[in-house]
């Protein structure tokens, strides 16, 4: 109960989403976001997968899994090594 009403007034505080979409994790974590969906969406057409069959499928989210945990990765190290502001 108080955790939900904490994360309301936090939602609902103008000036703290504001500072927060202007951090640099945040911004980040969104490109990263728009990276992935575009890589996807790229992938997805360059391997026919507009002619879906299961191992064509399967392969595919292999290949996606992979591709999200070495960005994953890749950020995780980024944010180890730039001091916190």
């Amino acid at each position: 109960m108080v955790l939900r009403f904490l994360l309301r007034y936090l939602a609902n505080n103008d000036h703290l989403v504001q500072r927060m979409a202007e951090s640099y994790p945040l911004r980040r974590a969104a490109q990263m976001v728009v990276s992935i969906m575009y890589r996807a969406k790229n992938m997805a057409q360059e391997r026919g997968l507009y002619e879906m069959n299961p191992e064509r499928f399967k392969s595919f989210i292999a290949l996606f899994k992979n591709n999200l945990k070495k960005e994953i990765g890749g950020v995780k190290d980024e944010i180890k090594k730039k001091p916190f502001r």
